[in-house]
């Protein structure tokens, strides 16, 4: 038929072929939800046990006589949480659906003589083993952390499960048990013993059984969790760090992010020819990379390929925060991916800057009233300083920090004083005439990186809280008089988030969709420093550089926002086992790239 109108028979040929194999994780994993939302309501709501529709529920793995609403229930939940990994592709969920399926089968033939279950559970297996290559990816990093956050999870909803199971039998309860009396019915129920609440019949079997289920679930878990095999995060090993020094030492002058690129909680992929390398962190599934590629931008696109490829074997989400407009093209025209404008970066030209004018007049006044209160500065190299003095600074950092973990991934290096960071600058304010304190006369510290071999890149900001305001102006005003001394002509300051929304919103002739948004910026700036930051760079007069995040669908903004909130130390949605059951740090794990060249090499 013409007019691009599918005919029937290639609709026909269509349905018989079947679904792409791309989309077969997906439809899978959505029937597996499915079924195992079906499976709690039979286990739940007896009403519903004997529906039409717990034909379809009965199949993963299906009811065992009197055990029915109990083993309906196990079964739905291990669907829900089997459903997310068949969804992701993972090779271990594949291997357990595929072993639940045949039981299922077998479960409804034996015990129910049902055909219908027999040829659901068939129907589902049948996609799972025709494509199973879909099914290759590897497992997440992972630590036994993950054993005491599944234990809490679990008992809450378990809890809250119970609580409804107990409460879905009000006309078969004796009296009117109180919700205290229901609590410790569940709480109990959970260890497998009996509850203040009491039902006719035999409903209190079936209360008890299903309960006991859920305990026993919450405790198969957290041991599973808690002795399979650990696939700690990937790590920067000394060899990583070496070949992107040396990337660095030939085209870190490309990015001014470069340097953090260094940091030794990421991970590497290298182009084919080695000449050019993306750092990366996954965080809950998501595969974080920032700033643009390191190395020679003619072999961007094979680290890019090597990158997009480890995302795959893993199924994870490929994102990446804060790289430049030529980062973002390039990732853009050799994935497919989108990009969308994040923020800018402030980078003052050494050349360009100076006190005097009107526009300056703010910062002038501020540094020449702390300089009269008798505060001195001094700028740097980490390598001209002692042992003693670094450590001094390194304390320092650490007990003036205003959170209660390290912030920073895409802009921050997360150390100070590293012997493999002497080109790193430092300026310090001090203050004689004062009363000492436990790091002396020092009050405030600021840390830059390297950029290339004539800029820096503004690392942290510490002050002692004690200390007269104005101590980061003070600072990057010495930095910037004293860069010509270093050989620095360009000096990268913070980043400012949706500047461009902020400067244009408060513009006369803004619309109101940019009014809007900027209102709500400025609402979201009382947790986050978002106005703060873009004002506070704004006072060095500095030039603009659009910094992008480049994501694969809409969809996974959400998710992705949320990854670079944990990465940086905004969110913190890990339950870290107390420090008297933590294991010992394991080594690095390379990533599959990695292990194919040292194989490849060793042969």
């Amino acid at each position: 038929m013409s007019g691009g109108v599918p005919s029937r028979s290639s609709r026909v040929r269509r349905l018989v072929r079947g679904p792409r194999p791309e989309a077969v994780p997906v439809l899978v994993a959505r029937a597996c939800t499915l079924v195992g939302l079906l499976d709690v309501a039979a286990g739940v709501f007896p009403r519903f046990r004997h529906s039409r529709m717990h034909a379809l529920a009965e199949v993963l793995p299906g009811s065992f006589g009197p055990f029915a609403a109990a083993l309906s229930l196990s079964a739905g939940v291990l669907l829900l949480l089997l459903a997310h990994g068949l969804k992701r592709g993972k090779r271990r969920a594949w291997r357990a659906a595929v072993a639940l399926l045949p039981l299922g089968a077998a479960a409804q033939f034996t015990y129910r003589h049902s055909i219908l279950g027999v040829i659901i559970s068939l129907a589902l297996l049948a996609p799972l083993l025709v494509h199973r290559d879909q099914f290759a990816a590897l497992p997440d990093p992972r630590s036994r952390w993950r054993a005491l956050a599944n234990f809490v999870l679990m008992s809450a909803g378990s809890l809250a499960l119970g609580c409804v199971i107990v409460s879905v039998h009000p006309d078969r309860m004796v009296g009117s048990p109180s919700l205290a009396d229901r609590l410790t019915h569940v709480f109990y129920g959970l260890f497998g013993f009996e509850g203040p609440v009491d039902y006719q019949d035999s409903t209190s079997w079936t209360v008890a059984f299903s309960l006991g289920a859920l305990g026993l679930l919450t405790a198969v878990t957290t041991i599973y969790f808690a002795f399979r095999p650990e696939h700690p995060a990937a790590r920067l090993t000394e060899e990583d760090e070496a070949r992107l020094r040396a990337l660095l030492d030939k085209h870190g002058g490309r990015d001014s992010l470069g340097h953090f690129a260094l940091r030794r909680d990421k991970a590497v992929v290298f182009s084919p020819s080695g000449k050019a390398a993306v750092t990366y962190r996954v965080v809950s599934g998501v595969m974080l990379a920032s700033g643009d590629p390191i190395g020679d931008v003619e072999a961007w696109p094979g680290a890019i390929e090597r990158f997009m490829d480890e995302a795959k074997a893993h199924s994870w989400t490929p994102a990446v925060m804060g790289c430049s407009e030529t980062g973002g093209e390039v990732w853009t025209r050799e994935t497919g991916l989108d990009a969308l404008e994040l923020g800018d970066e402030a980078v003052v030209d050494v050349a360009d800057f100076s006190l005097a004018g009107r526009a300056m007049r703010n910062v002038r006044q501020m540094v020449k009233r702390i300089e009269r209160a008798g505060y001195e500065t001094r700028v740097r190299r980490v390598r001209d300083l002692g042992e003693a003095e670094v450590e001094r600074i390194r304390r320092a950092a650490e007990d003036w920090r205003g959170t209660d973990t390290e912030r920073g991934f895409s802009m921050a290096l997360g150390r100070i004083g590293d012997p493999f960071d002497g080109d790193c600058l430092i300026a310090t304010a001090h203050r004689a005439d004062a009363e000492q304190g436990p790091y002396g006369d020092l009050k405030a510290i600021l840390h830059f990186v390297p950029w290339g071999r004539d800029g820096a890149s503004l690392d942290l900001m510490r002050r002692d809280r004690a200390a007269d305001p104005g101590m980061n102006e003070l600072l990057i005003v010495a930095a910037l008089q004293a860069a010509p001394k270093f050989g620095i002509t360009r000096v990268s300051l913070n980043f400012a988030m949706f500047r461009s929304a902020l400067a244009r919103g408060e513009k006369i002739g803004a619309g109101p969709v940019l009014r809007a948004w900027r209102r709500l910026l400025v609402f979201l700036s009382r947790w986050f420093q978002i106005e703060s930051l873009y004002k506070f760079n704004a006072k060095f007069q500095p030039r603009w550089e659009p910094r992008f995040v480049v994501y694969r669908a809409s969809a996974d903004l959400p998710r992705i926002g949320i990854a670079a909130m944990q990465a940086e130390g905004f969110v913190d949605l890990a339950l870290p086992l107390p420090r008297f059951l933590r294991r010992r740090t394991l080594g690095a794990r390379p990533c599959a790239h990695t292990v194919a060249e040292r194989d490849v090499r060793a042969a």
